[in-house]
């Protein structure tokens, strides 16, 4: 025996429509907010590895008997910084790190000079829209915007 309840009934097309259209409301607003906070963290992060570099370096300096820097190869298997650094150019959190050693010549002592660029700095899928620089001629890491950023930059602190 069947019975048909004509009481019931479901979402007609037009309140499916309009949850559909608030779904998708929600979602334009909420992805790049969430790609900003991804960026966000992503320069975080690179400001973070770049102190930790700096660190490292001072110290690696130290116990080489202040003769030279090390790379990121040296750190690595030294374990003055983690595994993800090893390699030329390593891909640590959206960015890339490229490092550059000055050996001692003469009087003027050895150098390093690290330089964080974001892997993709522009677009929907942008890891960082900062660049940074640290070395061993800057006291803390510097940022710019639109290029590499270098010693004459300012602080990536604001100060």
């Amino acid at each position: 025996m069947r019975t048909e309840n004509k009481s019931q009934r479901g979402f007609s097309l037009v309140e499916l429509m309009i949850v559909i259209s608030i779904i998708g409301i929600l979602v334009a607003i909420g992805i790049p907010a969430w790609q900003a906070s991804v960026r966000s963290t992503n320069e975080a992060a690179a400001i973070t590895h770049l102190q930790r570099i700096s660190t490292a370096q001072v110290t690696y300096y130290n116990t080489k008997n202040r003769t030279s820097y090390g790379t990121f190869d040296q750190l690595s298997q030294g374990g003055y910084l983690d595994k993800r650094f090893a390699g030329d150019a390593p891909l640590v959190d959206g960015y890339i790190f490229r490092l550059q050693l000055t050996a001692k010549s003469g009087n003027q002592p050895p150098a390093y000079s690290v330089n964080a660029d974001p892997q993709k700095p522009t677009g929907m899928t942008a890891t960082g829209s900062r660049f940074f620089y640290s070395g061993s001629d800057t006291g803390a890491p510097t940022t710019n915007s639109e290029k590499p950023a270098g010693p004459e930059d300012p602080p990536a602190g604001g100060g």
